[in-house]
């Protein structure tokens, strides 16, 4: 029997599943991603992104 997932958990996988997509078209363009890194906007080579 399957567990039902709370309504955070489901805006969790959500979200994962969202920047994963993000990431993913970016490797596919080569263009770099803006994170939030040390309370500052960083631009990285989508090829570092694990």
């Amino acid at each position: 029997m399957k567990k039902r997932m709370s309504l955070q958990d489901k805006a969790e996988a959500a979200l994962k599943k969202a920047v994963k997509g993000v990431v993913d078209r970016h490797k596919k363009t080569g263009r770099s991603l803006a994170v939030w890194q040390n309370g500052r906007i960083v631009r990285i080579s989508p090829n570092t992104v694990r």
